[in-house]
């Protein structure tokens, strides 16, 4: 999967958490990583309008270029803990996640998933950023183990 970017509103646990008012959209970046050429991870990132000025504004416009390499450059770039989180069939991100499984005919999609995630700060400005698991992760773990 390319890299998907576009305006919308985050969802409502993102909104809050980033202090933005759930009616105002952000700039969604979603994007699949593969480990041997499977979907391992499908990444979710919010970064509201305020916080694509000054230092960052250069994120709107990264196109296939990885999000991390950029946060991470940056020794002035601040990270919460990581939070973790099961997400069940219901759950946004679960839908989103799983619409990029490639399910086997007999075979339902998994009964959650685990996500993490955490937001980068910077002269005030945050970006959230989510990692959903997928599957294939835990079966690529196993297999080399």
């Amino acid at each position: 999967m390319p890299v998907a970017v576009k305006y919308a509103k985050p969802i409502q646990d993102e909104a809050v958490l980033l202090g933005q008012p759930n009616y105002k959209t952000a700039l969604i970046r979603e994007v699949l990583l593969m480990g041997n050429n499977q979907p391992v991870v499908f990444a979710h990132s919010v970064l509201p309008r305020a916080s694509l000025r000054g230092a960052w504004n250069g994120l709107g416009r990264l196109g296939n270029k990885p999000l991390g390499a950029t946060l991470f450059a940056n020794p002035k770039v601040k990270r919460t803990a990581l939070s973790y989180k099961k997400l069940t069939p219901n759950h946004a991100l679960y839908k989103h996640a799983t619409q990029h499984l490639a399910v086997k005919p007999n075979v339902q999609k998994p009964s959650c998933l685990w996500a993490r995630r955490s937001i980068f700060s910077l002269n005030c400005a945050n970006i959230m950023v989510t990692e959903v698991f997928l599957p294939q992760l835990l079966l690529e773990d196993l297999v080399q183990n």
